[in-house]
């Protein structure tokens, strides 16, 4: 719903009434160690990346619409989606992370002051209750994104369940697609029998509570699965962003809607007054239906949670970082040359000893990256040919004593996998993902690269009873 604000903006004055609704979180629970700020394209144009967060609290009155789930009144991310928006804001990508999935959360500020460790293949949502809070953490889960995706997060909005059931209604009610009949069992599998039809198959209007159940709905539909509803998410933000576009950004549209979306969005202090909300929204209201995508990152099933799937989740993030489109070009519309890494950003490794591995069959990997390494000051103390040369990913070993140090390297090397071990010192294993940054640093980029792995699940034009679950 924030998504929605954000993209259709305007409205003018009506903002600068609703500042005491909008709540903020602490700016410095943010790490220390993001990304860089995205640079300006030569039309002097800047990218910006929005993190929107739904919350699963059972807090106050979300209670009666979440059920009293085993979380109690702890603040749990139940939808995260990363929304890049190009230079040219005129076009947008939103990247769901299914909440299941296995990452590694960096160190998170916790109420009392003092910091968490390190928590490597750890689960998503598991980022946004550090602390255990109604209000959760949402530096925590920005933390979580920028390590992930090696993109500086420039804001994150999160909001409620009641807040999302208020927002439909002010909205009066969003047209969606059902795809099957959805039973009460199915909204609560834990009733033991099927239960009353709440929910016909085919297009429906839908607000508050039937909303919000909507977008929370596994059983019933498909495989069942968080991913597969994440796919309804993406349906419903898209026929909701159609709705109030088409109505047109007028005060009788926006008021209703301004007026319940503040009173349930916990911002960044960077959105934390009306003013600032409306600004932000007005840049990117020229983004069209068609060029709105949405795309889940590369997942597949590890036991009962989900990896990401590497090389190809940061293919994506790399795409986005070049400013490229899904279709392989940038959005001036001509084809864009292969994505160039990140610039890295500025480690100083003055005293940590690396040993450097060639995890690949690709010839000379092990010194280039030992090239990197002494740019940044880290001491080499051997280059070898691993055990293994299958490595899609490049790996970062360590001893219990040197987790800073690892930490510190892995700045280098985004994507890397940390993997702690019983050993003394550490180990850079280089695989295939620095073999192709090795290539494009190298040797002019081919005219005419590939689009990156992953096709969007939808954009805001999409059929709205297409593609809404998986089996």
């Amino acid at each position: 719903m924030a998504f929605v604000l954000l993209v259709v903006g305007g409205a003018g004055a009506i903002y600068l009434k609703l500042d005491a609704n909008i709540s903020t979180f602490d700016a410095a629970g943010l790490s220390k160690d993001r990304p860089g700020a995205e640079q300006a394209d030569a039309d002097g144009d800047t990218a910006q990346n929005i993190l929107l967060i739904g919350s699963d609290t059972r807090a106050g009155g979300n209670s009666a619409l979440g059920g009293k789930g085993s979380s109690g009144d702890i603040g749990r991310s139940d939808t995260t989606i990363l929304l890049h928006v190009y230079p040219d804001h005129q076009h947008a990508v939103g990247v769901s992370v299914p909440r299941d999935s296995l990452v590694d959360i960096p160190p998170c500020l916790l109420p009392n002051g003092t910091w968490t460790a390190e928590q490597p293949s750890a689960m998503f949502n598991s980022a946004f209750s550090v602390g255990d809070t109604a209000a959760g953490n949402p530096a925590c889960t920005q933390n979580t994104v920028e390590k992930l995706t090696g993109m500086r997060v420039d804001h994150t909005v999160v909001v409620d369940f009641e807040g999302f059931a208020a927002m439909t209604s002010a909205v009066h009610g969003v047209d969606v697609c059902v795809p099957d009949d959805i039973y009460s069992g199915d909204l609560n599998p834990g009733l033991g029998y099927r239960g009353k039809l709440v929910l016909h198959k085919g297009m429906r209007k839908l607000s508050g509570r039937d909303a919000l159940d909507y977008v929370r709905m596994r059983h019933g539909i498909g495989d069942g699965s968080d991913v597969g509803r994440m796919l309804r998410q993406q349906a419903f933000l898209s026929a909701l962003i159609a709705k109030v576009k088409g109505e047109g950004m007028n005060p009788a549209t926006l008021l209703p809607l301004a007026n319940a979306a503040t009173k349930s969005l916990t911002v960044d202090p960077g959105l934390g007054t009306a003013a600032k909300l409306m600004s932000f929204g007005l840049s990117l209201k020229h983004v069209d239906l068609k060029n709105i995508q949405f795309v889940t990152a590369p997942w597949r099933y590890a036991g009962a949670r989900i990896d990401l799937v590497h090389p190809d989740v940061d293919e994506l993030f790399a795409a986005l970082r070049a400013n490229r489109t899904l279709d392989g070009t940038h959005t001036s519309g001509q084809t864009a040359p292969t994505t160039a890494p990140a610039p890295a950003p500025a480690v100083d490794g003055s005293g940590i000893a690396v040993a450097v591995y060639n995890g690949t069959t690709t010839n000379g990997l092990a010194a280039s990256a030992s090239a990197e390494l002494a740019k940044s000051h880290f001491t080499v103390t051997g280059t070898a040919t691993a055990r293994a040369q299958d490595h899609a990913t490049t790996l970062i070993q360590y001893g219990a004593a040197h987790t800073v140090q690892a930490q510190s390297l892995s700045r280098l090397f985004p994507g890397a996998r940390l993997e702690p071990l019983g050993i003394s010192g550490i180990n850079l294993v280089v695989g295939a993902d620095f073999a192709r940054t090795a290539t494009a640093t190298a040797t002019p980029a081919p005219a005419a690269p590939a689009a990156p792995p992953t096709a969007p699940n939808r954009t805001a034009a999409t059929d709205p009873c297409a593609h809404l679950s998986y089996g």
